[in-house]
């Protein structure tokens, strides 16, 4: 029998700081684990789409080995909501319009809907806070988050 990889979509507001990041990261600790997996990332509008992501995503990935380049921003669109095993959501914000936009539009209920960071161990309900009108720091902080989300992620699926 032959198993099928699993997918998974990351999401936040504008794929352009942590879902790209957290594809990066899930991607990478895929490939370290020898697991077949699929990964992409959208936002929950398309303000940015077909923009790169944001220069200082991209430069807290590549300083611990991640690459974001060739990475474009687009929405999530209602086909995700069947061709993905999960979407993951980057804070409660994004899980709660993802289960709206799923129940109002009567959305095949195929894909899990889940918080990041309730696959890691200790950060179960928490957020990943939006870097976007922050510092370097607040990419790094982020990042710090995304590997422990991923990390689980990975072990767990």
């Amino acid at each position: 029998m032959v198993r099928r990889s699993i997918s998974v979509l990351f999401v936040c507001t504008g794929n352009i700081c942590r879902s790209p990041m957290a594809e990066a990261v899930a991607g990478a600790l895929a490939r370290q684990a020898g697991k077949a997996m699929i990964f992409d990332s959208a936002g929950t509008g398309d303000w940015h789409a077909g923009e790169s992501p944001d220069p200082r995503a991209a430069a807290a990935g590549r300083k611990r080995g991640y690459d974001l380049s060739g990475m474009r921003a687009r929405a999530l669109s209602d086909d995700d909501f069947d061709r993905f095993d999960h979407l993951i959501a980057l804070d409660k914000g994004h899980k709660r319009w993802l289960l709206s936009a799923r129940d109002y539009r009567r959305l095949p209920e195929r894909a899990k809907i889940s918080l990041l960071l309730d696959w890691s161990v200790g950060l179960a309900s928490q957020d990943v806070p939006d870097p976007y009108y922050g510092e370097a720091a607040d990419f790094e902080r982020a990042l710090d988050l995304i590997e422990k989300g991923c990390q689980g992620l990975i072990q767990r699926v």
